[in-house]
């Protein structure tokens, strides 16, 4: 598979980055050794770890420790808190002697699940809320546990005199906990419940295996030597890549340090992160499968693939967002004097004729293509597209034929021989067709030929690899069904392990299949670079930063997976074949065009490879090379003897294909538990009032103010507010100067709450709290400008004047109900859903494109029409972002657009509320700028409606006028 990306290699870090410190100076410099230029404080002062808190604070790391010398080694202090750890792994150990043996394997599945959850569940949510909402410095800043008493702002000085000595005891040299950054202190803090989960959770796993460990009755004495010599490989495996990894990425990384605060650092690929993506959740639990070989115990096993999905999880839910957040942050937007996207502008000429029902298509480019319209993926089925379609129904026919023929020989050989044609076609006959269009670009000539653009040739290749593609595995699949029965006892033999190891491989080569797409994208699956002429650049990103070629070996696991579940050597010579196939691909096709393309920019070793060389002694490198010679050698007497054969071969394919051309010409809302306040008492819903402050979509300023129940009777009728689609919304609460700093403004449709005394669904993320700092999460307060301002009022009910407490605030972005419809503002009461306060409705509304009443441009267009029109639009729908919203119809998006769907989306609802045009996302995202927007508004109008964008408005061919 290609391997050619647009991704920076250092911008898809993975998992625990690796790390190198920076200086906090200027380089060292050598000093004279004889005057002693630079002595020993100064050097060690040079190679301080250099941290930066989310405010910008600069302060020196002091050195930590790592878990196990933190509390195994004599050499290294201990706290209380480390004696406690020890004490808990004591009592476990002490259960495991005492519990009878029937109980210990519950028990101690119980206790390791529990902490397994407390590990993956309880940090990981620990850490998502601090990674979005900063919770834990939060709450430490809120609680002032970390305060010193002498301030007199501290509550629990008792705490904060444990937690000091407990932190300066374990770092007793340049380390203050006064001195010391709040984030810091409160990472420390963590580090002690880390130590807490992790340790037990090792323990706890260990001491089931050790519950449940055993020797099979009949088992051989060579096969327990091999299980036993095959599970201490696999722990010692495990141990170094723990100890090669915590090398790397130090204790910082370890303890997900940078959840909290920031360090001068440079990423580096070193060691075991040349090996594998994200070792120390994916090789690094080789250990748990060594551990399950020595116990020889199904329960091992499957409680620790249970464990390592579990881990898997808790990667891509909190590890890898935060990581993206943190690090592969999208680039400030360039403001390019010259307009942007120009391959895609196209002059008015272009847009209208009038002689024709759709436009003129653009200039064809040899660049590459957007990817609008991608084929793979569930999410991008698409039934009007006859590739889906086909796809699906083809699939549909080999369910039907594999369920309902029968399981004989004959059918079970013509299965295979089925399977075998689409792999032979798959390899061979796509690979035929790539060699030549890498040669000849004959595919593309044949379109070309036929007035046709290199995009329809390239859409026509996609549709014939995908139907490929989908039925060479489907194919196999169906064989392979045909000649497996089920085990007749699941616990005799190898039965269990056998199908537990396949279904591994078989989830290993989805992942693996999966990881290729996010590497290479639509463009690289499809083998784009084989159609259109680019000089790309050569970057290994992803799977290829450790694999040249994933699909030489674990990108073909599945197979093998079939091949130990059905237990068949039909399956086996099938597996077989389809793997010798793979490799010819990938040497006679995919690498002499890459060396083509690329040259001596080609790395010749990845670096799982690198790795593994390093770690040969010199015996085996010399033997290495000399296999090296023998099978380059071999590999050029074949490409000899294939260069000799070809041009006979040749003639016999074109004897057949003329022959062959003669015969044959032709959202719901989430309902939630109302949460009612305990005691309203002293609270008048009189007291408390909303005001909506801004300007509406026709221009009219908007003042207007209304209390929980109904608009004033004095006021008489009055007319809804209408606001355009995006504009942010300015409200002013009004309330008694005791009320709840928690309470809360949140927007909701009108409809959907029955109850004007309680709000009964979830806002949904679309609240503002009234004031700062009260609410743990960090977007509560996004959007408050002002709280408790001291006014007098004299407008309440029953005429009371009175001072009270009041606040703005803005609703604006993801607080916006991104749609059209009729919405109103509650105010509600101390965190709870008790309503004091509901504004007057009003209307968020997309006026829609009057075609009738706009004049033409001098080509007669509406073009021009639409970018002004749009333009606005789009800049709302972008939240007025200086670095992605537009303020020109030529002005690129910002790249942020094409990371987060969310303003494609906004984007194509408002572009069909207003012309009746409806988008995929994706096109935004490709057409880059409003200018191409506009145009492809005007292409679609008039291939819907024909000669509507002309001056007849009518559907039918403009007539002479009658006298």
């Amino acid at each position: 598979m290609n391997h050619v990306t647009s991704n920076d290699e250092q911008s898809t870090v993975r998992g625990r980055f690796p790390f190198s410190t920076l200086a906090s100076g200027n380089s060292q410099q050598p000093g004279n050794a004889a005057t002693g230029d630079i002595d020993g404080d100064e050097v060690k002062r040079e190679r301080k770890t250099i941290g930066r808190t989310p405010a910008g604070a600069v302060f020196t790391v002091p050195q930590t420790h790592d878990m196990v010398s933190q509390l195994l080694s004599p050499s290294q202090p201990k706290n209380l808190s480390d004696f406690l750890v020890l004490a808990i792994h004591a009592l476990h150990i002490l259960a495991s002697v005492l519990l009878p043996s029937s109980a210990r394997r519950p028990v101690f599945a119980v206790v390791f699940l529990f902490w397994r959850l407390c590990y993956n569940g309880g940090i990981g949510y620990l850490l998502h809320m601090q990674s979005n909402h900063r919770w834990l410095v939060r709450w430490a800043e809120k609680s002032k546990i970390i305060v010193n008493p002498a301030t007199s702002e501290n509550p629990h000085p008792a705490v904060y005199k444990f937690i000091k000595r407990e932190l300066e005891t374990i770092i007793p040299d340049d380390y203050n906990f006064d001195d010391a950054p709040v984030e810091f202190n409160t990472w420390l803090v963590f580090r002690r419940l880390v130590d807490l989960i992790l340790t037990c959770d090792f323990v706890s796993y260990c001491l089931f295996a050790i519950a449940c460990a055993g020797r099979p009755a009949d088992e051989r004495v060579m096969m327990t030597l091999g299980r036993w010599l095959a599970g201490l490989s696999l722990i010692g495996f495990n141990l170094w890549v723990k100890l090669d990894a915590h090398r790397v990425v130090k204790d910082y990384a370890w303890y997900w340090g940078d959840f909290f605060f920031l360090i001068d650092q440079q990423l580096t690929f070193d060691g075991v992160f040349e090996m594998a993506p994200h070792p120390m959740y994916s090789v690094g639990y080789a250990g748990f499968y060594g551990i399950s070989l020595l116990a020889a115990s199904y329960s091992v096993l499957f409680i620790s693939l249970l464990g390592h999905a579990a881990q898997f999880a808790f990667l891509c839910l909190v590890e890898n967002p935060h990581i993206d957040k943190t690090y592969n942050t999208p680039p400030t937007r360039k403001r390019p004097s010259s307009p942007a996207n120009e391959q895609m502008t196209f002059s008015d000429d272009e847009v209208m004729s009038d002689s024709v029902d759709i436009l003129v298509p653009p200039p064809a480019s040899s660049q590459q293509p957007a990817s609008v319209h991608n084929l793979m993926g569930l999410r991008n089925i698409d039934l009007y597209r006859v590739t889906d379609i086909s796809v699906l129904l083809l699939q549909f026919y080999m369910v039907i034929i594999t369920f309902s023929s029968p399981s004989t020989p004959l059918f079970q050989a013509l299965f295979i021989l089925h399977a075998a044609w689409w792999r032979l076609w798959f390899s061979a006959g796509l690979g035929l067709i790539l060699n030549a269009q890498s040669k000849r670009q004959s595919w593309t000539r044949h379109f070309v030929k036929y007035g046709d653009s290199r995009e329809e040739a390239w859409r026509q290749w996609k549709g014939m690899y995908h139907l490929s593609l989908t039925m060479c595995y489907a194919s196999f699949v169906a064989a392979a069904w045909k000649l497996y029965s089920f085990p007749d006892t699941w616990a005799y033999g190898l039965a269990l392990l056998k199908h537990t190891l396949g279904a591994m491989l078989t989830a290993l080569h989805i992942w693996t299949a999966v990881s290729i797409y996010e590497s290479l994208g639509e463009f690289g699956w499809f083998f784009g670079d084989f159609f259109f002429c680019q000089a790309p650049k050569l970057t290994y990103s992803g799977i290829y930063r450790y694999l040249n070629n994933p699909e030489r070996v674990i990108g073909m696991a599945g197979i093998w997976g079939a091949v130990l579940i059905t237990g068949s050597t039909a399956i086996f010579f099938l597996a077989l074949f389809s793997h010798i196939m793979t490799l010819s691909f990938i040497h006679f096709v995919e690498r002499p065009h890459m060396e083509k393309l690329y040259g001596r920019d080609l790395r010749p070793e990845a670096g799982l490879v690198r790795s593994l060389k390093r770690s040969l002694p010199p015996p085996l490198k010399q033997w290495q090379g000399n296999v090296d010679k023998v099978l380059g050698e071999a590999v050029d007497f074949m490409e000899e003897f294939i260069d000799s054969a070809r041009p006979k071969f040749a003639a016999g394919v074109g004897s057949l294909v003329k022959d062959t051309r003669t015969l044959f010409r032709q959202y719901p809302a989430r309902i939630t538990l109302t949460r009612l306040a305990p005691d309203l008492a002293g609270y008048n819903p009189k007291d408390y009032a909303l005001e909506i402050e801004g300007t509406s979509s026709s221009g009219s300023r908007l003042s207007e103010q209304a209390t929980r129940k109904e608009p004033d009777e004095s006021k008489g009728t009055f007319k809804t507010l209408v606001f355009g689609y995006g504009m942010p919304i300015k409200v002013k609460w009004t309330a008694p100067l005791h009320h709840s700093k928690k309470d809360w403004v949140g927007l909701y449709r009108v409809a959907d709450n029955a109850s004007r005394e309680v709000t009964k669904i979830s806002s949904s993320g679309r609240w503002i709290a009234t004031n700062k700092g009260v609410y743990d999460y960090e977007h509560a307060a996004q959007g408050c400008i002002t709280s408790d301002v001291r006014i007098s009022c004299s407008n309440f009910k029953g005429g009371e004047e009175k001072d009270s407490y009041s606040g703005d605030m803005v609703f604006e972005g993801d607080k916006l109900w991104w749609t059209q419809g009729v919405f109103e503002f509650r105010y509600h009461h101390d965190g709870k859903h008790n309503v004091m306060a509901i504004s007057l409705p009003f209307e968020i509304r997309i006026e829609k494109f009057d075609e009738e009443n706009i004049e033409l441009d001098s080509n007669s267009s509406y073009k021009e029409a639409i970018e002004k029109a749009i333009l606005p639009v789009v800049q709302h729908c972008l939240d007025r972002d200086p670095d992605i919203a537009p303020t020109t119809v030529d002005e690129a998006y910002g790249t942020l657009i094409e990371r987060d769907g969310k303003f494609a989306k906004r984007i194509v609802y408002a572009v069909h509320q207003m012309f009746g045009i409806e988008f995929a996302p994706e096109v935004v995202q490709a057409d880059g700028n409003v200018r191409n927007l506009a145009w492809r508004i005007c292409n679609a109008k008039r291939v819907l409606q024909p000669y509507s964008m002309s001056r007849s408005r009518g559907r039918a061919s403009p007539t002479t006028p009658r006298e």
